[in-house]
């Protein structure tokens, strides 16, 4: 082990997470950015000194299904230039020393329990790290953008964060506490220990929801409107939208939805269009699609589509898989053959 790399051990001694999971320890430039890249993505990483004195690179990585958990450490200062991520999204919590991040025409000053950075797979970006150790949450682009699809009412496609995450701020708090207790949690398990499935599922659910309902993003308002947490609901809006999502396996019952609600079919139309935007068999239909998409994401090997589907209420096959490729851009088998591989 070189000097630089020992010195760093001894300085970070005391910070460094994630120890039985080390991919990354070296005190060559290039050789840190062959090997981060390849477990991220190729990016330029250059030393602020031209002889790279008191450079040193870390990374140790714990990889669940969808998801990992990072510890990333530089000694010394360097500046990293990955472009667009094109593939995941990326929590970076600062643990030691600061960093500067730049994502399109935004600016973050990342330090310790004040600011991190959340970074998009299609805004560019590039950072100056000093000293610096960051927790980093890596989440995979496709599921993102389509729970963002299923909580918004949309077809999937690009989510946008504002890239400044304050940690003092109860959203930014939360977050913090998820990235600490799922670093706990694969310290814990060791790199031969495995997640549940469901334990994996309660993970992911949670680390989307600390995402696209506790950051801002671009469909920030239309998941509001499409959840109806934008305006004040009515209470018949509120019991009608309770009832659909409770009775959502069910065949559409205009008659016993407004008897639900307490007004007429004609008012309840007009008021799914004016607080949803959306028209009461469309809140349906995203119902469904939403639920399917949840239950083949946690499947077991031996699921079958056609029964999930018939189960959530669809009666025709190709008009169900037209809708979800239109809504999440695959095939209900390829979700299924993705959570499978």
């Amino acid at each position: 082990m070189s000097a630089a790399v020992q010195e760093m051990s001894t300085r970070c001694s005391q910070a460094e997470r994630l120890a039985e999971f080390a991919r990354v320890t070296t005190d060559d430039v290039d050789e840190a950015a062959e090997q981060i890249g390849r477990i991220f993505c190729p990016h330029d990483l250059k030393p602020a000194q031209a002889r790279a004195s008191g450079f040193s690179a870390r990374h140790n990585c714990a990889a669940f299904d969808g998801f990992s958990i990072n510890y990333v450490a530089y000694g010394g200062t360097v500046s990293i230039d990955p472009g667009c991520l094109d593939r995941f999204f990326l929590v970076q919590i600062p643990l030691t020393g600061t960093a500067q991040v730049w994502a399109g025409a935004s600016g973050v000053d990342a330090a310790p329990d004040r600011t991190a950075s959340l970074l998009s797979p299609t805004v560019p970006t590039r950072m100056m790290w000093h000293d610096c150790a960051q927790a980093i949450l890596l989440l995979d682009r496709r599921m993102v953008e389509q729970r963002a699809a299923a909580l918004s009412g949309r077809a999937a496609g690009t989510v946008e964060f504002d890239p400044a995450i304050d940690l003092r701020a109860p959203s930014g708090r939360h977050l913090q506490a998820s990235l600490a207790e799922l670093m706990r949690l694969a310290e814990r398990l060791g790199p031969s220990g495995r997640l549940s499935p469901a334990a994996m599922a309660d993970w992911r659910e949670a680390l989307l929801d600390r995402l696209l309902n506790g950051q801002r993003h671009g469909l920030s308002d239309a998941i509001r409107t499409f959840s109806g947490q934008a305006e004040r609901l009515p209470r018949a809006l509120r019991a009608a939208r309770d009832h659909l999502a409770e009775n959502a396996g069910e065949p559409l019952d205009l008659a016993q939805l407004a008897g639900a609600s307490g007004i007429g079919i004609r008012a309840l139309q007009l008021g799914f269009r004016r607080h949803f935007g959306v028209s009461i068999s469309e809140m349906l239909l995203d119902m469904r699609l939403a639920g399917l998409h949840t239950r083949l994401a946690q499947a077991s090997p031996d699921v079958s589509i056609t029964d999930i589907a018939f189960d959530l209420g669809f009666t025709h096959l190709g008009r169900m898989a037209g809708a979800y490729r239109e809504k999440f851009g695959e095939t209900p088998s390829a979700t299924l053959r993705r959570r499978m591989s």
